[in-house]
């Protein structure tokens, strides 16, 4: 590992050393697909052991799609516990989003049993534990980070799925984001059952 890499994982596991020098049972929690028209919201739910460090791991989105995949895989090899949980398109819809993105990290915590939850900018979940909110905790948290990864790989790989249903948006590319490209075909051909009808309204 170089200097720069294992600088970047001494900053990440600030925020998570202390807890586990105490011996205490924590989680990573992150989401993704909060701002996407169409597919699911996705979070999950990570207790990640001291060692082995994961080389790679980092906010998702500063890796490229080899690279997360590739970390992905490590994560579901060396965690104690991984934890997927997702709202549909319908209940976002329903309950909103932020009350959707709650929903889904309370099932992705469901099994948890973890002391205390370190959760990327939400809180309020209702887990049964303590819940410590961070901001930006995917910069700042190596659990958060494992996490924001789990939850972007499995989002991503339902939407890719998604595109050998709907080929005709191109959700492959954008994975449901309200690119030019996905603005237009929403426009040319409608929505499909996986848009979020309250994301479109403005282009329908």
């Amino acid at each position: 590992m170089n200097a720069r890499r294992q600088a970047r994982l001494e900053t990440l596991c600030a925020t998570d050393r202390p807890l586990w020098e105490q011996g205490i049972v924590f989680a990573g929690m992150d989401e993704a697909g909060r701002g996407p028209l169409a597919g699911n919201v996705v979070a999950a739910c990570v207790v990640m052991p001291p060692e082995p460090l994961i080389e790679w791991v980092d906010d998702s989105k500063k890796l490229s799609e080899k690279r997360r995949d590739e970390v992905y895989e490590e994560i579901l090899r060396v965690a104690r516990y991984v934890g997927v949980g997702m709202a549909s398109p319908e209940k976002i819809d329903r309950v909103n989003i932020l009350n959707a993105t709650k929903a889904a990290m309370k099932q992705a915590a469901a099994g948890a049993k973890a002391q205390i939850y370190l959760i990327d900018a939400v809180s309020g979940l209702g887990l049964d534990g303590e819940e410590r909110g961070i901001i930006h905790g995917d910069a700042l948290s190596y659990s958060i980070a494992a996490a924001s990864i789990v939850a972007k790989v499995t989002r991503d790989r339902q939407m890719l799925d998604a595109d050998r249903l709907y080929p005709m948006y191109g959700f492959a590319r954008h994975k449901g984001y309200g690119t030019k490209e996905h603005i237009e075909a929403l426009r040319e051909y409608g929505p499909c059952p996986l848009h979020r009808r309250s994301f479109i309204t403005h282009f329908v």
